[in-house]
């Protein structure tokens, strides 16, 4: 049987990056269906009094999101593979962490570019016309797994949880084992969270 799983991100997250690699490489090994959402940490820390580095870094995460947002209502069939175009740009290629508003908008567009959806969908970068949107799948995440977490979140069945939070990526049936504990895990309405402190960051 077919495993729905609902993959809520933020494309700038470098955890987020990690677990979605790893849910890639679950598909080479399990019968899973992904849908893809956009959410927003932009959305989740505004209003929020932060860092002013870490500030510059939510208004440089707007871009993305934004552009995830309009992509998803338009375009929803290309929200895997632009995550993975994208993503591998903002993380693999070392060009995350940036800051401040459009920091992100070259990458924006080389990766519509890249598969095929039309750059118009970069418009909405550095404006707030697709923020109500956005902002509605951001509040499915919430509503879903609740308050005071971040990205990634994933729904197996009909049970969300923020995380798995790894720094590595598992390959082949060692990733499927990990989905396996997962599931097994969301199985068990009482159960609610499992944490450790990290001590390493994301090996991407």
């Amino acid at each position: 049987m077919t495993d729905k799983v609902t993959f809520w991100f933020d494309a700038t997250c470098p955890f987020c990056w990690q677990t979605s690699r790893w849910i890639k490489e679950v598909e080479k090994v399990r019968d899973i269906e992904v849908e893809w959402v956009p959410m927003s940490l932009a959305v989740l820390n505004d209003g929020r009094d932060l860092p002013e580095d870490y500030l510059a870094a939510m208004e440089a995460a707007w871009g993305p999101a934004r552009v995830f947002a309009k992509v998803k209502q338009e375009h929803p069939e290309k929200i895997d593979e632009l995550y993975t175009a994208m993503g591998t740009k903002i993380h693999t290629e070392g060009q995350g962490g940036k800051q401040g508003t459009g920091a992100y908008n070259d990458i924006i567009a080389a990766a519509l570019d890249k598969v095929g959806v039309p750059g118009t969908c970069a418009e909405v970068a550095d404006t707030t016309d697709a923020d109500d949107l956005l902002r509605g799948y951001h509040a499915s995440a919430m509503d879903a797994v609740g308050d005071d977490v971040g990205t990634p979140v994933l729904k197996l069945g009909d049970t969300a949880f923020f995380g798995p939070v790894i720094t590595r990526v598992p390959q082949g049936e060692e990733a499927g084992k990990l989905f396996d504990a997962s599931v097994t895990l969301s199985a068990f309405p009482y159960f609610f969270e499992l944490k450790r402190s990290r001590t390493e960051s994301p090996q991407v």
